[in-house]
Formats: C-alpha cells, sequence, structure tokens
C-alpha cells in the first residue's frame, strides 16, 4: 500500500501532481478496502484475511490491530457518536459505587470515536478506538456488507448489502430502526439532506432515493440497465450538489441534486438529472466518426449497445455549475436504443445525421442536435436476418441556398444502404423519417450481393453508385437508383475489410479518365487502387504486415507548386499501424504507431487536416497533418543556409577569417572550413607573434564553446589521415594545444548529438595514430634527404676534380674532344 500527497494545483499539462511519502506493508494477504478518518490522520485498511489495521498516516505506525471478523473485510467507516460521559469515565475498584464526579456526569454525553467494519459473513462490528474494544455486532443482513454510512443528525447508521436490504441502525441501542428492501445487491449506500434521505446504488445501475423514516422510495419506477451498467461505488460529498456514481464500464456519472431542494413525495421524483459522463475507459474502439456541422464532436462505437458522443473542445465551467462546461473528451450524450453491440456506423454530409449498424440486425438513424443537446432515433431500419456488419449514407452536399443545405435538421438524408452477415445488401428509403411516428420502415430494395459476410459499404461522391466489400475477396459496384451490379472488383487474395470511393477532386492516376478512383483494403496486408473506367487495378500499395481494416481518403490540398505529392490515402491495420501513402508515387509518406493492438477506426476531419483512430487496445489517437507546417520550416531553412553560405563567401573573399572561421564552425562546413584555415596557415606573409598565422584566427580558435571545439577537434582528426592536408590539421592541432591547458580537453563536454562516431576519447586516439605516422613519415624523409646530401656532396668533388685536371693539359693543338676521349 501507498501513500501519496496530491499537489495542490494542477501542472501547465492540466495534470495533479502526486509525490509518493511511504510505501507500507500492513497485511500478509490483499488489501481489499481502505478509508481515512474525517481529519485525515488516521487510515484504515481492511485484508481478505479477515483482519483491520489502523495507522497514523503522519507516523506510518499501527495504532490498532482489530480480529473476529469473517471472511473479507467489505466495508469500513469511522464516525463519532455521542455516549454517556459515564462510560469514558474510569472506574475505580468498587464498580458498584459511584463517584461524585460520575453522579455529577450523569445525563451529560461526550463523542465517542468509532469504527464500524462490515466482512463477507454478512455483520457489522462496531469497535471503540479508545478502549480497542467491540462494542456491538449487528447481525441481520445474510451477505456481504457492501457499504456503510453515518448521520449525526439522525444518530443512525445505513448500510447496504448484496442480500438486496438497506438497514438503517440506532447508534444508542444499536437496534434496527427499518428495513429497506431494495430488490437489487446494493453496492453503495448513504445519507443526504442532513439525514432524512438516503441513496442506493446497485446492480440496476441506477440512483435510487428513499425516506430514512419509513423507507419509502421517493424516486419513481426504474428501469434496470444491463451488466455493464451496474454501479460499484457511489460518491458524495456534502458540499457537493451531486452524487458521483462509478459503473461496471468505468464510466463515472455526475446526478445533480438540485430535484431535492423542493419537497418530493415518496413514488413521484423523477430520476436525478445527468449532467455529466464521463469515460474511464473506451473499451475496444470498432468505429468513429467526426459528427455535428463544425465537427466538433466524436461518435465512438465502443462494443456495446450504445453510441458515445464525446466533445473535442473544451468550455470553461461557470461558477453557479460547479460540474457545467465540457472539456476535452468529456462525454456528451449517450444513444440508447440497439439490444447489441454496434459494429458500424457512418455519417453525412452536415454531420447531423448519423446511422448504425448492430448484431441486433437492426440498423438506426440519429438526428444529432448539439446547439439543443438533442440526439435523438428517428428511424429504425428492420429487415435483415443477420447482423449488419456495414452501413452507409450519402455524402454529397445539397447545392448552396437550399433548404436541405441551409437546414440540414429538418431533411434526412434520402436514402441509406447496409450490408449484413446474411449476405444482403438494401436500401432504406429515410427522406421521411421526420413524418409520421411510424419508426420501423421498409427496404426499397434487396439484393444477394456475396457468397460471405459483407464488411463495408461506401457511396461515391454524387451518390450514383455504392461498393460492397466482402469476405468472399471480391469488392462489388452498384447503382444506387436499382442496386444492379456495375462491375467487379477481383485481385485481392484474402477478404476484403474496407472500401472507399475517392472524393470528387482527387487527381486521376494514369489514364483513369474522369470516371475516378476507388480503394480497397484486404486481409493479404495490401491496398489497391482501381479505376472506375475499366475496374482494373492502377496501384498496389504494400507495407503493412497484417490486415487492411480501414481506409480514408485524405483532402487533396498542395502546398505550392513546389509539392508534387499526388492524393493521399490513410489505411489502418491489424499490426497497429496507421500509414499514409502517396498515390501518386505509391510510397508510404509516413507510418503513425501509437497503438498497440489493432486499429479498427479510422476517420478524417473534413473541415482540417486532422485524423483520429481507435483500436482494439482501447486508445483513441489524434494526428495532425504537418505537412505544410514542415515544408514550410524546410523553405526557411534552406532560405536561411544560402544566405549564410553568401555571407561566408563573402568573408572569405574580404580576407575576414575571423567572421569566416566562427561562421563555417557555425554552419558546419568543413570544406570551406578547411579552405579558410589553408589560406592562413600557408599565407605567405605570417603575423609576428601568431599561432595559426594571423592573431585574429588565434583568437576565435582560444575562445570556442565545448561544442565547437569537440566539432573542430572531430574536423581535424579527418584532416589528418590525409597527407595532403596533415600539415593544416597539425598547424591547428599545435594552436588548440597552446590555447587551452590539458584540464580543459579532460574536462570537455560536448551537449547535444554532435557526432555519431564514438568519444572524446575515440577522436584524441585517432590524432595520436596518425600524428605518429606523420611524424615516422618525415623522419624517413630527414634520414633520406641526409642521404641526398651526402650523394650530391661527393659528385660535386668528382666534378670539381675532373675539371681541374682538364684544365692544366696540353697536347700541341690537339683537340680538346679528342683530349677528353684520350682521359677516358
Amino acid at each position: 500500500m501507498r501513500i501519496y500527497s496530491l499537489s495542490p494545483t494542477p501542472d501547465n499539462t492540466g495534470r495533479i501532481r502526486t509525490d509518493l511519502i511511504r510505501t507500507l506493508k500492513p497485511h500478509s494477504s490483499p488489501v481489499v478496502t481502505s478509508k481515512v478518518d474525517k481529519t485525515g490522520t488516521l487510515l484504515a485498511t481492511g485484508a481478505a484475511d479477515g483482519t483491520v489495521k489502523v495507522w497514523d498516516i503522519q507516523g506510518g505506525f499501527v495504532t490498532h490491530t482489530l480480529h473476529g471478523h469473517g471472511g473479507v473485510i467489505s466495508s469500513l467507516l469511522f464516525f463519532e457518536v455521542e455516549v454517556p460521559t459515564q462510560d469514558t469515565a474510569k472506574r475505580g475498584k468498587d464498580k458498584k459505587k459511584k463517584t461524585q464526579a460520575q453522579e455529577n456526569a450523569e445525563g451529560e454525553t461526550t463523542l465517542g470515536y468509532r469504527l464500524a467494519v462490515g466482512a463477507e459473513e454478512g455483520k457489522i462490528r462496531i469497535w471503540n478506538l479508545h478502549k480497542r474494544t467491540s462494542v456491538a455486532i449487528l447481525e441481520s443482513h445474510v451477505s456481504v456488507v457492501r457499504s456503510l454510512d453515518f448521520s449525526p443528525q439522525e444518530n443512525a447508521l445505513v448500510s447496504g448489502s448484496r442480500d438486496k436490504t438497506v438497514i438503517v441502525w440506532d447508534c444508542r441501542t444499536w437496534k434496527i430502526r427499518s428495513t429497506i428492501p431494495a430488490y437489487e445487491g446494493v453496492e453503495s449506500t448513504g445519507f443526504l439532506q442532513n439525514g432524512t434521505v438516503i441513496y442506493t446504488g446497485g446492480e440496476n445501475g441506477t440512483i435510487r432515493l428513499w425516506t430514512t423514516t419509513g423507507g419509502g422510495e421517493i424516486t419513481v419506477e426504474q428501469k434496470a440497465g444491463i451488466e455493464t451498467d451496474a454501479i460499484l461505488d457511489v460518491i458524495h460529498h456534502e458540499n457537493l450538489p451531486f452524487l458521483l456514481s462509478v459503473h461496471a464500464d468505468q464510466t463515472l456519472v455526475f446526478h445533480s441534486l438540485d430535484p431535492l431542494k423542493g419537497n418530493a413525495e415518496e413514488g413521484k421524483l423523477q430520476p436525478l438529472p445527468i449532467p455529466r459522463r464521463i469515460s474511464g475507459n473506451h473499451d475496444e474502439v470498432i468505429d468513429l466518426a467526426y459528427i455535428g456541422r463544425s465537427r466538433s464532436l466524436l461518435a465512438l462505437a465502443t462494443n456495446s449497445e450504445d453510441i458515445r458522443i464525446i466533445s473535442l473542445e473544451s468550455n470553461s465551467n461557470s461558477e453557479d455549475d460547479p460540474i457545467g462546461g465540457t472539456h476535452f473528451g468529456a462525454d456528451v450524450a449517450l444513444l440508447k436504443g440497439h439490444e447489441d453491440i454496434i459494429i458500424c456506423l457512418d455519417v453525412d454530409w452536415s454531420g447531423h445525421w448519423l446511422a448504425t449498424g448492430a448484431k441486433d440486425n437492426n440498423a438506426r438513424l440519429w438526428r444529432l442536435d448539439p446547439d439543443s443537446t438533442s440526439y435523438t432515433c428517428v428511424s429504425t431500419l428492420v429487415g435483415h436476418a443477420e447482423s449488419l456488419g456495414a452501413i452507409s449514407l450519402p455524402h454529397a452536399a445539397p447545392p448552396r441556398g437550399t433548404p436541405a443545405f441551409e437546414t440540414p435538421l429538418d431533411h434526412p438524408p434520402k436514402f441509406l444502404i447496409t450490408g449484413s452477415t446474411d449476405k444482403t445488401i438494401k436500401r432504406w428509403d429515410t427522406s421521411s423519417a421526420l413524418k409520421g411516428g411510424k419508426k420501423a420502415s421498409r427496404a426499397t430494395y434487396t439484393r444477394k450481393a456475396h457468397d460471405k459476410d459483407i464488411n463495408a459499404i461506401d457511396i461515391n461522391h454524387n451518390s450514383t453508385l455504392f461498393a460492397s466489400a466482402s469476405q468472399d475477396r471480391t469488392v462489388k459496384i452498384y447503382s444506387t437508383e436499382d442496386g444492379e451490379s456495375q462491375g467487379v472488383l477481383r485481385g485481392h487474395r484474402r477478404g476484403v475489410w474496407t472500401v472507399k470511393f475517392a472524393p470528387k477532386d482527387t487527381p486521376s492516376i494514369g489514364s483513369t479518365g474522369s470516371k475516378g478512383l476507388i480503394a480497397t483494403g484486404s486481409g493479404d496486408k495490401t491496398v489497391k487502387i482501381w479505376s472506375l473506367a475499366d475496374y482494373s487495378c492502377l496501384v498496389t500499395l504494400e507495407g503493412h504486415t497484417n490486415s487492411v481494416l480501414k481506409l480514408v481518403w485524405l483532402a487533396y490540398k498542395p502546398v505550392d507548386a513546389r509539392d508534387k505529392r499526388g492524393a493521399q490515402l490513410a489505411s489502418a491495420g491489424g499490426d497497429g499501424l496507421v500509414k499514409v501513402w502517396d498515390t501518386a508515387s505509391g510510397e508510404v509518406s509516413c507510418t503513425l504507431d501509437n497503438h498497440t493492438d489493432r486499429v479498427w477506426a479510422l476517420a478524417a476531419n473534413p473541415t482540417s487536416d486532422a485524423m483520429v483512430s481507435g483500436g482494439g487496445d482501447s486508445v483513441i489517437t489524434f494526428w495532425q497533418d504537418t505537412t505544410t507546417a514542415t515544408m514550410e520550416a524546410v523553405v526557411a531553412a534552406e532560405t536561411e543556409r544560402v544566405e549564410l553560405d553568401q555571407k561566408l563567401q563573402n568573408y572569405a573573399h574580404k580576407g575576414n577569417y575571423r567572421e569566416a572561421i566562427t561562421l563555417a564552425l557555425q554552419l558546419n562546413q568543413p570544406a570551406r572550413l578547411l579552405g579558410l584555415f589553408k589560406g592562413v596557415v600557408e599565407a605567405e606573409t605570417q603575423e609576428e607573434g601568431s599561432l595559426s598565422g594571423l592573431k585574429a584566427v588565434d583568437h576565435v580558435l582560444a575562445n570556442l564553446a565545448d561544442e565547437q571545439l569537440f566539432k573542430l577537434l572531430l574536423r581535424i582528426r579527418d584532416w589528418n589521415t590525409n597527407a595532403r592536408t596533415a600539415p593544416v590539421a597539425q598547424k591547428i592541432l599545435w594552436t588548440l594545444v597552446k590555447s587551452y591547458p590539458a584540464s580543459r580537453f579532460a574536462s570537455l563536454k560536448p551537449t547535444g548529438k554532435v557526432d555519431a562516431k564514438g568519444s572524446l576519447r575515440d577522436v584524441l586516439d585517432a590524432l595520436k595514430a596518425y600524428t605518429e605516422r606523420h611524424y615516422r613519415r618525415v623522419e624517413d624523409l630527414v634520414d633520406e634527404s641526409y642521404l641526398l646530401d651526402f650523394t650530391l656532396r661527393e659528385m660535386d668533388e668528382v666534378v670539381g676534380g675532373g675539371e681541374d685536371a682538364m684544365n692544366g693539359l696540353t697536347l700541341n693543338g690537339q683537340d680538346a674532344d679528342m683530349v677528353m676521349v684520350e682521359v677516358e
């Protein structure tokens, strides 16, 4: 068990920071429940072995160890009761005699500190913490006692149990005041309105209110929820005007207590209003869609019978309503109606009409009005023999200025298409969904479409064609008007999971004509793009390592004339990855990795560049397109590089070596830097007193930051490996060694990733090895120069002696050439 402290204010991310204070190991068996007293100084822990320990939180030590409970400890409660003063006074040896102080104290009361413990056996033990004794054992429940609460105004204790009863106990006599039959396993109970009202929550998933006196139910009869609606706990604070219920599906629900401000009669109070829900876990996300005119909401199908609507915007809370306003990710509404898990959903062009298909064999059409918080089912489509796996609404917007465009809430979609595991497709007429009171509709036509389950359906941009994808490895194109087949796409080696028509303005690929494109994703791990002109496969995109489960076309928005990308297509796969493809080149533009399980759902916001994905890991990830920003940053960086490069050339041309070398180090241009150093080192005139040949350069080299010095050592290392550039490297290295003490090099710690080739030790080792090699080479040259000097000197002597002898010869007028011959 760990004890944390909470920061009083959230950090800059909006999260409350926690610090671990102490770790305790209180029991030899698992700790099942715990409770802190109202002062925050004592902590009670109940374990599976039936023991209870009371801890001093500040000191971290045990103050009480309580035994005698039967089975697992299921509930704990600290409370204070009024007891006669004489019960707390010390008694003398003669218990029959009363002291004067005790006689005077008769009729007076004081507060006694108590701990109530409920256990699996159904008994409740009341412990006097001052005397460390059990003062009462309450034995009326026959099952686990799950909740306890105390009312000081009524001086009463209430207990709720899984035996479907709630009992109110008198804390003076510890006898039963009343027993309330709840007819459901009670998981949480407590007092409201100064103890005059009791609330309960349990397996039915509803909050119910009862009178403390008499035990009559105040709220009207409520329909029991499903298993995942069951309430596990109810949290109440006397200063807050709401109850917070915790449900089995990890949802937190706020229940407003405002209706209790009036005089509520038994059986007349409506269920408490629910101003907000918080989803602790969305379970497996099967499908999702942006909804609302501004696409500021998200509809989620989360492996349940209900559609969750969550907000993608934040509104600050008002002072009058502590739970008013919304935040990003807050639950806005819950669409109830289906009787089994929802498999698929789709939204029309306006975002106000949502179609859903479920395993209950039915489809439903929902009218969504976020402005008035109205989310209603206007039509139930019954007719399929098996569960629905695909559904689609028309996505074409009506002409501007028409009533259908201006008031989409009053004009339902004209039709929708459904596909089922019964291998059929149906078209439903929904144009009159708001007329009349009959919600059930009949299909306009039904077609036997495939030999296996239908996984996806999509309608093209002008609502003249629709496509169905099936496990039989084919995709079929139909006319929306009469449902007649127009073509078949064959080529996938496994079942096809998804199909999407390209938007109207999508650039063509090759000679596809003007009829457009359609993309399919399959269990064979590939994405194929087909021509609607001749139904031929144009491109096959390979890259996923598992089935491609969802596709979505992204809006074609080239940044400028330099943007050569084609239309972009995003795919989600069973490998947990989302890939964005450039359809013009057939290459992956980027791979998005934030899921640990299959990505079932993928949607693109039609008004922005954002995407959202959801999968089996219960994670919903929002992706923002940064292509424009990235390209602008690249252009800006390239412009800056050109400007700096021109400035460097100007410095070099003017002979301003100081500024040129500093800028070359900044730009990390080794060739330019070498040229500058070479110009300084090999200059005909060397400045007197300079180490490198120019005092300005000496000053630059003597005032380098750690990162610059390390980069320069890397360059010197590279130059030193070549005999032609080694003299320059040695000269600069000598300047650095003379400019810095050895301790500077020893403590050199460059910041950031300046090079991928080893550490400073590796650089110095490489410098040492090549320097020794150059030194040996120079020594060999010096040795060879001595031999050359000796040879030249000896040759000079030989040549000089021969000339003197020749000049002294007289041969009676004979030719000098002949004399030379004779001498030879």
